[in-house]
């Protein structure tokens, strides 16, 4: 049974909303440690993509630990997972990557002062109570104290472990840390949050965050002086076809009599991919990376070398806009392996598999690799500025 993407793993102007709320939370020297929450099954992937994607500073605040099958269960998981030495927890949503340092501080003082502070917004919509039956309005809600529950939440860890105890005497179950601390008989002080730290939760919300990011006046560093900015690359590989190796192309074993001759898997593919990409980044070719002088890459998975590569492109705020490939090979047949080869390539770059592009073409049997010799890959890639607001 395949497993359902969360959200938390979609990309938000090229980066996973993961990773952006981890960023965001990891710029405050206060937070000492930061737990990631995820389900089991997609916890390498986070893990994967937090250690590429954030700086190793950032990194070594991170733990990661599985989550509930409920929003309390998960929390306790992260609570467990914390030093115990740590007075203060911060609950934050991973599906609010643009919340802003001075929301995270004010949170953060009114816990210290009053024990557990919670992040909200006055509401300003007129509220109706309907039937779920016909659909008719009831009622008007007064909505003169009413507020809508944001994140981040933080609360004093001996009042929340308070808090989890009381619940699981009476087997109550709250929508957030608020609700447990409430039914506990403990009170919280209301923050007043941001329209900007919005949650997302449905396709257009990531529509909406992208244009914060690309439009925000909230004084934060533009990385960038130019906003148009674009990288491209160019990239070639070529090896030889002999027996006794096993033929990889994109990362796919393909099953033929013949492999590539190399000193790692021999990948062009791969290879092909690395090289456009350090192109357009003006850092050499694989070969300065990777040597094939050193024996740590003997035998190495291409993959793993095009994912390091692609570490220096994401830690200078570049995403993938688009790739095509060419490979150039008479045989064998490699239509029905192009689609697995696009999605390991697409994954690598933290990229949709419809930003890669791959064909394959024959020589029409002139030159090497149409006698059968070889095979060889030819790769372009674009690169554009991801906009940090």
């Amino acid at each position: 049974m395949a497993t359902v993407q969360p959200k938390q793993l979609l990309l938000l102007a090229g980066k996973p909303i993961l990773v952006r709320s981890c960023r965001a939370l990891a710029q405050l020297p206060a937070i000492k440690e930061i737990v990631v929450v995820a389900p089991a099954a997609h916890m390498q992937q986070c893990r994967q993509l937090c250690h590429t994607l954030l700086p190793p500073d950032q990194v070594a605040r991170l733990i990661f630990t599985p989550g509930g099958t409920t929003r309390q269960d998960s929390v306790q998981a992260g609570l467990e997972s914390l030093s115990p030495t740590l007075a203060l927890v911060l609950v934050h949503d991973a599906a609010r990557p643009l919340v802003e340092a001075d929301l995270l501080l004010r949170c953060l003082h009114a816990a210290s002062c009053h024990g557990a502070a919670i992040a909200a917004l006055p509401v300003t919509d007129t509220l109706k109570d309907v039937a779920a039956e016909s659909g008719t309005i009831r009622a008007t809600i007064d909505r003169t104290n009413l507020w809508r529950a944001q994140t981040p939440q933080v609360v004093r860890r001996d009042l929340l472990q308070q808090a989890f105890r009381t619940a699981a005497a009476h087997g109550f179950q709250g929508t957030d840390e608020a609700a447990l601390l409430e039914h506990a008989g403990i009170g919280v002080q209301v923050v007043p949050g941001s329209e900007r730290n919005l949650k997302i939760t449905r396709p257009e919300d990531l529509f909406v965050a992208e244009a914060l990011l690309h439009n925000s006046t909230t004084g934060r560093t533009n990385y960038h002086t130019n906003d148009n900015a674009m990288k491209i690359g160019h990239g070639f590989d070529a090896h030889r076809l002999v027996a006794g190796r096993k033929l990889i192309l994109g990362g796919v074993d393909i099953g033929h009599p013949l492999g590539l001759d190399g000193h790692s898997d021999a990948d062009v593919v791969s290879h092909a991919l690395t090289d456009a990409i350090l192109g357009a980044l003006g850092q050499g070719d694989i070969g300065r990376h990777f040597p094939d002088t050193d024996p740590k890459y003997k035998g190495a998975d291409s993959l793993h070398l095009l994912e390091k590569t692609w570490q220096l492109a994401a830690q200078q705020d570049l995403r993938l806009a688009n790739a095509d490939i060419t490979i150039i090979c008479q045989t064998p047949k490699l239509a029905p392996y192009l689609a697995r080869m696009q999605h390991n390539l697409a994954r690598c770059c933290q990229a949709a598999d419809g930003q890669i592009n791959i064909k394959a073409t024959t020589t029409e049997n002139m030159g090497y690799t149409g006698r059968g010799e070889g095979i060889a890959v030819h790769a372009v890639i674009l690169l554009e500025v991801v906009h940090e607001g």
